[in-house]
């Protein structure tokens, strides 16, 4: 196997024996041919485009076989056996359909005949893997895989979004027209800059419907205290990033005695109106995806995990772990969606009912969450008032993904050492470095505010979008600097954003992608400013000066 997606990489370069998630290599084997596939599928669509026999319901399907591709979500490979079988007979019938057209499909990908058991397509995987790409420009190669991750995490928010019903075919289309440009080899390289650029500009897109989603479902969110303590009952953990399955279990739970709690990244679900209104949706428990080993052994309930974030489930919880989605785990029970979308959470629900629950109260106090885009822009006056008199000098937006590789403790340090006339915005799993930390507020405006879940770095681009416009300045010329730490495909998709938007002098950690070859990080660093973090002074010294 070879794998060098995520932050975490082994060496820093590259995962050769096992992944250092926990992937298997006939699971990257797999992963690595339903990529394969789905760039033949990609081929097939575009043809079928052309002649009028596109599947509009195709475009929704890749985005849940691509986004199964992702970092930490399925590691079973039954269930990947299953998409590659899926995708080649997708594949196949609408190929006929162009051939019927008087279309042609190219080979490659689009004809390949899948091996007939999984020990044979573990070796067709093996051989179509990112070393097996025949692209001999180490850059343009670069590229691809860069275009490749970040078609993963658009994949992976455009999913997201079309469970609550938005789409947009646009964001579909060039996920289509993405993966079948990684087949050719006739691009010159500034047209794989610019490809990258446009899955930044796509990436955009997806997180507005997402957007449009979570705050059309659910409201707009709310400043919201979260307790971080528990209280005596039933209880059930809910990691993972989807708002549908836990509005879904909140509805099946009521009146029956157990409290849900968040994990991770769902901790900014309690400030969602339509959700925080169940009186059992009580609290916060644990951090950030990494620590889950350890957290998920000491709850005393069942676990469901949404999306992706999963880790190996270790014995003494395994029997309480439940997937559902794309996320899966081979063992774990897996609570399937049925034909009209909903789930029957029952099985957690009786595990919970089954378990001791919480024997006592505890008080461990409580964080704020809920200073979306609406919320900080009600206060915008104050806040744009707050920089006129000087009592704002600089917002820092510093967020991203959490990880347990060392360095990260930087994103701590940097915010204890923030002075107190600047304000921390922050989002996704990386503020559990500094979530509870009290830094106290400058004229009622708390000094940490939690804009979200990644999936929420929408409203943190309309906020600098907003408050640029007050300014009649751009986005560069704002007090504002991005401090920024990433793991996997949609940091990476994000950041394809802010490239796009044009926003430079971004500093990024712990390390540099492996993806990335030095001539293409040297284009970044000359046309946007992007750089490595070095240590908490010495940045914030080069920021204020």
């Amino acid at each position: 196997m070879f794998c060098y997606q995520c932050e975490q990489t082994a060496a820093g370069t590259g995962c050769t024996k096992v992944g250092v998630c926990g992937k298997q290599p006939d699971v990257a084997a797999l992963q690595d041919l339903l990529v394969y596939l789905q760039k033949g599928l990609a081929q097939v669509a575009l043809a079928a485009r052309e002649k009028g026999a596109y599947d509009a319901a195709l475009g929704h399907y890749m985005g849940k076989a691509v986004f199964s591709t992702l970092t930490n979500v399925d590691f079973d490979p039954a269930r990947l056996v299953a998409l590659c079988k899926e995708t080649v007979q997708k594949r196949d019938a609408l190929a006929a359909k162009v051939k019927a057209a008087g279309g042609a499909i190219p080979a490659g990908p689009a004809t390949l005949v899948l091996a007939s058991d999984t020990a044979g397509m573990v070796a067709q995987g093996e051989a179509h893997g990112i070393e097996n790409d025949p692209e001999l420009n180490a850059d343009i190669k670069s590229l691809k895989q860069t275009l490749i991750y970040g078609l993963k995490g658009v994949a992976a928010y455009a999913d997201h979004a079309a469970i609550l019903g938005q789409e947009d075919d646009e964001v579909w289309k060039f996920m289509q027209e993405g993966l079948a440009a990684t087949e050719r080899q006739d691009l010159p390289l500034d047209k794989w800059v610019g490809l990258v650029l446009e899955c930044g500009r796509i990436n955009l897109r997806a997180m507005e419907l997402l957007d449009a989603g979570n705050t059309g479902t659910y409201g707009h969110p709310t400043p919201t205290p979260v307790p971080l303590g528990h209280r005596k009952g039933k209880a059930i953990l809910v990691s993972g990033h989807d708002l549908k399955d836990l509005h879904m279990l909140l509805d099946q739970t009521a009146g029956k005695g157990i409290d849900i709690y968040t994990h991770g990244e769902m901790i900014p679900t309690h400030a969602y109106p339509a959700l925080k209104k169940h009186p059992h949706f009580y609290g916060h428990f644990g951090t950030a995806w990494q620590n889950q080993q350890k957290e998920f052994g000491e709850f005393p309930g069942a676990i469901i995990m949404t999306t992706n974030c999963i880790q190996r489930p270790r014995g003494e919880y395994l029997d309480n772990i439940f997937t559902t989605g794309l996320v899966a785990w081979p063992g774990a029970a897996h609570i399937e969606e049925k034909a009209d979308g909903t789930k029957d959470f029952g099985p957690a629900i009786a595990k919970a009912l089954a378990m001791p629950g919480f024997t006592d109260d505890q008080d461990k106090g409580s964080v704020l969450t809920g200073f979306a885009r609406n919320t900080v822009m009600s206060v915008a006056p104050q806040v744009i008032d707050a920089v006129k008199a000087g009592a704002i000098r600089h917002f820092f937006l510093v967020g991203g993904c959490d990880g347990a590789k060392p360095g990260r403790n930087y994103y701590t340090e940097f915010v204890e050492k923030t002075p107190k006339d600047t304000v921390v915005l922050t989002l996704a799993c990386g503020k559990f470095r500094f979530f509870d930390k009290q830094l106290g507020d400058i004229g009622g405006i708390p000094r940490l505010l939690d804009v979200g879940q990644c999936n929420d770095a929408y409203s943190a681009i309309q906020i600098a979008v907003a408050l640029a416009g007050a300014f009649g300045c751009g986005v560069n010329d704002l007090p504002l600097s991005l401090v920024l730490s990433w793991y996997e495909q949609k940091a990476v998709a994000i950041l394809l954003t802010l490239l796009h938007l044009g926003v430079k002098n971004i500093r990024i950690g712990p390390s540099l992608p492996a993806f990335l070859t030095p001539n293409v990080v040297n284009v970044l660093v000359q046309n946007y400013n992007i750089m490595p973090i070095t240590t908490p002074d010495e940045d914030l010294k080069a920021i204020l000066g």
